[in-house]
């Protein structure tokens, strides 16, 4: 017979939420980013819809090498960003971390 085991998992987030304070100090270095609910949110605007799918694919790339992945409204030429962290429940550093490769990618 099978013995039964509980899970010793904690339920602790493997990543730590970010305090308001931390918040308000990241995003004034991220001055386009935004914090809406429990995440921060950018609109990126392009020439054209292929610049903006061409962007797209790169975040693509970029999301999935971190393993973690934005949620992405596309409309036409703008591109609306929105980062959360599951596993913390909320906004946290990997958040600021891939709006900051955004950015750079914009």
């Amino acid at each position: 017979m099978a013995k039964k085991t509980t899970s010793t998992l904690s339920a602790e987030p493997k990543v730590p939420k970010l305090t308001d304070e931390q918040i308000q100090g990241a995003l004034a270095a991220r001055p386009a980013w935004v914090e809406t609910g429990e995440a921060i949110q950018r609109t990126f605007q392009f020439k054209n819809f292929a610049e903006a799918m061409a962007f797209v694919n790169k975040v693509a790339a970029v999301a999935e090498a971190d393993q973690h992945h934005p949620d992405i409204l596309i409309r036409y030429n703008k591109v609306t960003m929105t980062l959360s962290t599951h596993d913390a429940g909320g906004i946290s550093h990997k958040d600021f971390e891939l709006a900051a490769k955004l950015d750079a990618m914009a």
